[in-house]
């Protein structure tokens, strides 16, 4: 695990590399009178100024054979405008070899409101166009989905990005706002569909399945599955039988 969350003050792992050995977010924000957002760019600036420091510790780690996971902020500003962070990922994939996969974690809990949904599309398609990388987007938390109430569609509306014109039926028009809005979100709802490239996987955290399906989504991706290193039983954390038969999967 690698955490370059700066923001991280309780990491729930230990991280064999860590950026706030580099950079502080509350230092910056100290020194620099930045607020949370303008602080997590700057911390960025200065990663991205000390990549030689990044290189060095992720050295001994490829030695080894390690497949990492990078933990990044949040920070949307880092994912579809700054430049920092892709020039980060560009490094690690051109000058270091790394076959990297993005994944994009979006609240389940979106898609109950069409408005909020429809910003994920294009926070999601923002991104995949920013970073330039093998991507998967994640509806997380779907354990928690039916909290906020029933869905107007069936799930696979939503992961597979179905038509979207049927989505915006759903939108209240009443207000001369928000008919505007409406059209708006109908112009935002052409280009998404226009690129075709948006969907989603759902993933519930408890759900050994769930898990094992995005893990291999991940490795199909970037290669993994192709080395010899892939063992699909250690994804499961499971032993192969004995009797070959027994491991296919059943009808």
């Amino acid at each position: 695990m690698v955490n370059l969350d700066p923001a991280n003050d309780v990491l729930p792992f230990r991280p064999a590399i860590d950026v706030s050995e580099l950079v502080s977010l509350e230092r910056v924000q100290e020194e620099q009178k930045l607020g949370p957002n303008g602080g997590l760019v700057y911390c960025m600036d200065v990663l991205l100024k000390n990549i030689d420091w990044l290189e060095e510790k992720l050295k001994p780690l490829a030695r080894d054979g390690y497949y990492l996971l990078f933990d990044c902020p949040g920070q949307v500003e880092l994912f579809t405008l700054h430049d920092s962070l892709k020039q980060i990922v560009h490094h690690l994939y051109n000058k270091m070899g790394y076959r990297l996969t993005a994944v994009h974690l979006v609240d389940a809990q979106l898609c109950s409101d069409p408005h909020k949904y429809i910003s994920a599309l294009v926070l999601s398609l923002s991104t995949m166009l920013h970073l330039e990388l093998p991507h998967i987007n994640v509806l997380s938390k779907m354990d928690l989905i039916r909290q906020y109430g029933e869905l107007d569609f069936r799930l696979d509306f939503y992961t597979e990005v179905q038509d979207l014109s049927v989505l915006l039926d759903t939108m209240t028009d009443e207000k001369a706002f928000s008919k505007k809005f409406k059209s708006m979100s109908s112009a935002i709802c052409e280009v998404v569909e226009d690129f075709s490239l948006v969907g989603f996987t759902p993933l519930s955290i408890q759900d050994k399945e769930s898990v094992s399906h995005l893990v291999k989504l991940i490795d199909k991706s970037n290669g993994y599955v192709y080395t010899q290193n892939f063992d699909p039983y250690q994804l499961l954390n499971q032993t192969p039988s004995k009797d070959p038969s027994k491991d296919q999967p059943s009808d």
